[in-house]
């Protein structure tokens, strides 16, 4: 086995196909993206070399939407860090302090994650229904029929409305991994803050938390790049509207694609959410590195 590890051609026959995969998969619409993100093309025929344009008109044209779809996910990424990630570490400490049932709570914080992002999407549409929504029925019966609106159909709720099936659907995925991290410290340390007196509360605050930084980094960075690429729970909910008010880059993208049939602008449109997610992702991983977690 030591032989077969150390021999460089077993190796590379064993990644050849991980690494075909990834070529095809990852790596080839990625660089097409990038060649076509510098033509005018409809998608239709030989495409136009239109070199930086695309990408002039991307951020410097005001007119457009895109900036407007940039702002609403970063509102997703500030939303899910301050919302959606302290919920889930709540959730968290909670199980893993030893409650009653832990084993039950732990699956049903995780069945949204598992059920397809098109039935939470119609489920939550039914939850919002103007006339016969859940929400608005639970309002009107309890006497605050002054604040039942349209909630997908509000220009001025219809973001928030959209975020929350979002955090809905993966508080229990990054619930686990915290938790599951949380199960992995050593027993004794809890039990040796319990006997030097500490409570709960501090144990979790500076036991817990502090020795789960590594996962919390993943959690942080999966979550600032799942906001930032979010396009088929808003695609299913309000497909962007009302008047683009719930759009995000996903969403633009995929329409100018494929309904205004400008395929060159829908391309440095896909390349600007890779570059977006891979700086944030750098850019979490510094700001981790700085806290001096990495070597935890």
């Amino acid at each position: 086995m030591i032989r077969v590890m150390n021999d460089k051609k077993a190796i590379c026959v064993f990644m050849a196909p991980a690494l075909l995969f990834f070529l095809l998969v990852v790596a080839a619409p990625v660089v097409l993206s990038c060649y076509y993100s510098l033509l005018d093309w409809n998608g239709i025929g030989k495409g136009a070399f239109a070199g930086f344009s695309n990408y002039v008109r991307l951020l410097t044209n005001t007119a457009d939407t895109f900036p407007a779809t940039v702002g609403h996910s970063l509102l997703f990424v500030a939303l899910s860090l301050f919302i959606q990630l302290p919920v889930s570490l709540c959730f968290a400490l909670f199980l893993a302090s030893g409650v009653k049932k832990e084993g039950f709570f732990r699956t049903v914080y995780f069945i949204p994650v598992i059920i397809s992002t098109v039935v939470i999407g119609q489920l939550w549409m039914k939850i919002y229904h103007p006339e016969y929504g859940l929400l608005n029925v639970f309002l009107r019966t309890v006497g605050l029929e002054g604040l039942a609106k349209s909630w997908l159909g509000d220009m001025e709720t219809v973001l928030l409305s959209a975020f929350i099936p979002i955090l809905w659907q993966y508080v229990g995925y990054h619930m686990l991994l915290m938790y599951a991290a949380i199960k992995s410290i050593s027993p004794d340390i809890f039990e040796a803050a319990r006997i030097d007196g500490a409570s709960p509360f501090q144990t979790s605050f500076l036991i817990s938390i502090p020795l789960i930084t590594p996962m919390l980094k993943v959690s942080v960075t999966f979550s600032v790049i799942g906001a930032l690429k979010v396009f088929d729970l808003i695609y299913v909910l309000t497909n962007g509207g009302p008047v683009h008010a719930s759009e995000v880059p996903g969403t633009l993208m995929v329409k100018t694609i494929f309904l205004s049939y400008q395929y060159g602008y829908g391309s440095s449109m896909a390349v600007f959410i890779i570059a977006e997610c891979f700086i944030c992702a750098f850019l979490v991983s510094k700001i981790f590195r700085r806290l001096g977690t990495d070597d935890l």
